[in-house]
């Protein structure tokens, strides 16, 4: 059987889509980019595209694998900070990932975050963020720009999947601060930042960067770990 990997998105109004017919502008959306749903395809899964007005939990149950997205900042006050640097929050999307993630775990189903994915993996388990770190937020660059370095902990599993050094794209403008609970760094970029993360007891890992932007999308191993481990 094909692996089913299931695909959060973006919840956005029909207003904010350029090109919408007007009549259409307080519809709500559910969008995510293609490029995270090709590269599930390329690594042979299903991707399952999941609307955040369904049923976490239930959804989970019927799902062999989940890839959490980049996107919106999260809200600060979801790990005890106040307001200092983050924009665009969707308190919807960090309560759905939020649940999401609590499934994930209890059901022992693998999980692949990227770039907001990595944030919220490490918001869930109780760690905090840097709300603004401009030298990462590489936006005026094409998204194949190869920004900096990062080293692997070879002994992880994302290490064990990238070996020691590869060079990555940068499109965030915030980074882990805090470690949550029940995770490991996998990798750091030159100045300390932490790049890649894993659970210790749980198939969960997840980076800051974007592979699935990046021309060696289809040969990423992160999609492979992902889909062959929900098989």
């Amino acid at each position: 059987m094909t692996p089913l990997i299931g695909l959060p998105g973006r919840r956005k109004k029909g207003d904010m889509i350029v090109g919408n017919p007007d009549i259409l502008a307080g519809f709500d959306l559910d969008l995510y980019y293609a490029d995270y749903a090709r590269a599930v395809l390329e690594a042979g899964g299903l991707p399952v595209h999941i609307p955040m007005d369904i049923d976490a939990a239930a959804i989970v149950e019927r799902l062999d694998g989940i890839l959490l997205p980049g996107g919106a900042d999260i809200d600060p006050q979801r790990y005890g900070h106040e307001l200092d640097g983050s924009v665009d929050t969707e308190d919807i999307r960090d309560v759905f990932e939020h649940e999401l993630i609590d499934g994930a775990i209890a059901l022992d189903i693998p999980l692949l975050g990227i770039c907001r994915g990595i944030q919220m993996i490490n918001v869930h388990a109780g760690g905090t963020l840097h709300q603004d770190v401009p030298p990462h937020a590489r936006f005026d660059d094409p998204t194949t720009t190869l920004s900096h370095e990062v080293t692997f902990e070879v002994a992880t599993t994302i290490g064990g999947l990238y070996g020691e050094r590869r060079e990555v794209n940068s499109l965030h403008h915030q980074t882990i601060d805090e470690l949550g609970e029940g995770l490991v760094v996998s990798a750091r970029a030159p100045d300390g930042t932490i790049e890649a993360i894993e659970a210790t007891n749980k198939p969960i890992i997840a980076v800051q960067w974007h592979p699935e932007m990046l021309p060696t999308r289809s040969a990423d191993p992160v999609f492979s770990w992902l889909v062959e481990s929900a098989r």
